[in-house]
């Protein structure tokens, strides 16, 4: 029985998900109109310090943060959306009390620090907003259209259409 629940979930997840989620680019997403231009920047420099920049590009220049706002927006309901806004604020006054500066003034291994903390923390605001930013990071990384082309090899068809074949040899092949 529990089975047949867990399926059903996933398949309801797969389904709800809107279609610029899949393969999206920051052209696709269109405009967020949603939250600060701070707020923005802020979050961007959080998807930044979980998936950081390295041989390929990081969070923050694929522009996750703004998928993860989309999501938020379309796809989750006014608690998300103020879960969000209450975690930035937290975000920002951890890495007062922590650092005794903003978020964004500190280096990498204070940003670790700071999601570390709020992440272990037992504030549940912390703890879901931690939870949904990196679920939300993840899924637009790997969902993006520079994971799916270039790391993931992502075909759109996966067969390839040889028309040049006689009509015999394909018959000949399918065993007809």
């Amino acid at each position: 029985m529990q089975r047949r629940s867990i399926v059903k979930g996933l398949v309801l997840s797969i389904v709800a998900l809107p279609a610029w989620a899949s393969g999206w680019n920051p052209t696709s997403l269109g405009p967020i109109a949603f939250g600060s231009v701070d707020d923005e920047a802020l979050l961007g420099d959080i998807v930044e310090a979980i998936i950081p920049e390295t041989s390929t590009p990081g969070a923050k220049s694929l522009k996750v943060h703004q998928f993860a706002m989309r999501m938020i927006r379309d796809c989750y309901g006014e608690p998300a959306k103020l879960t969000l806004q209450q975690g930035l604020l937290l975000t920002e006054t951890t890495a007062q009390q922590l650092y005794n500066k903003s978020f964004a003034a500190c280096d990498a291994g204070g940003r670790k620090d700071i999601l570390a903390s709020l992440s272990l923390s037992t504030d549940p605001v912390a703890k879901s907003f931690i939870d949904l930013i990196k679920r939300l990071t993840i899924q637009g990384y790997t969902n993006s259209e520079y994971y799916m082309v270039n790391v993931q090899k992502f075909n759109m068809a996966p067969g390839y259409y040889h028309g040049c074949v006689p009509v015999e040899k394909l018959a000949a092949a399918s065993g007809r």
